[in-house]
């Protein structure tokens, strides 16, 4: 448990620490106890690339919730070869998700902001809860600039939910810095990025944008812009 005037400090600290030496620091503090929870978006991937040339193992996962898209999956293939790596997958629990879409069916998100939340808890939440058993510090591709849900985000935070702490590298990072750096460097990304889709979900939940929309307008587009997080970040 972090104090308010500890993450406070940090804050201080690090304040014009690059994402690399953020992520050098905690790395070499926390160790396997610290790990990236990557959605494979270009942010994750571009922390994905500056973890892994720190450490060729450092602690990385994703979430397989059963409705992502196609080239997400092919993704997770071309990065695992990229880097010579097998990225850590948790999925949901077999009778969890069974008893939810016996229940509620297989689209009920549709119908209401609750049954939404409560796919993305089978799916998404009960699963990242299993991952961060074992964990002391939880590595973010957030950044401050991508919806309103996440403009007073800070680089380092106490993350009261998961009783975790929480870095967020890349916070103060435009989108442009971010493709700067997949190209610069080559990392594997989405190929869905080049057919506008800028945030990438679940397929059902997910839709492409114009290039002069927020860049997760697209993610459960049918509900209010205050509303689209799944819980992961809620604060």
């Amino acid at each position: 448990m972090y104090t308010k005037e500890e993450i406070d400090s940090l804050n201080i600290k690090y304040a014009d620490a690059s994402a690399q030496e953020l992520l050098q620091s905690f790395m070499s503090q926390y160790g396997a106890r610290l790990a990236l929870s990557s959605s494979l978006s270009i942010e994750d991937q571009t922390l994905t690339d500056m973890m892994l040339r720190i450490d060729p193992q450092a602690n990385i996962f994703t979430l397989d919730t059963g409705r992502l898209f196609p080239e997400t999956y092919e993704l997770i293939d071309r990065t695992n070869e990229h880097y010579k790596v097998k990225l850590k997958v948790y999925c949901p629990q077999t009778e969890a998700l069974q008893q939810f879409v016996a229940t509620e069916g297989i689209n009920p998100f549709y119908e209401s902001i609750e049954k939404r939340h409560a796919c993305c808890e089978v799916r998404k939440l009960e699963p990242l809860r299993r991952a961060f058993r074992d964990l002391d510090v939880w590595v973010c591709g957030l950044r401050s600039a991508q919806s309103v849900t996440r403009s007073d985000m800070r680089l380092i935070e106490w993350d009261e939910r998961h009783g975790l702490l929480k870095i967020n590298p890349l916070i103060h990072w435009t989108e442009q810095q971010v493709w700067d750096y997949i190209k610069e460097n080559r990392v594997p990304y989405n190929r869905l990025h080049d057919k506008g889709f800028p945030s990438i979900g679940c397929e059902p939940c997910t839709r492409a944008v114009r290039r002069i929309d927020d860049v997760r307008a697209g993610r459960w587009w049918w509900e209010s812009p205050d509303h689209r997080e799944c819980g992961l970040h809620v604060r």
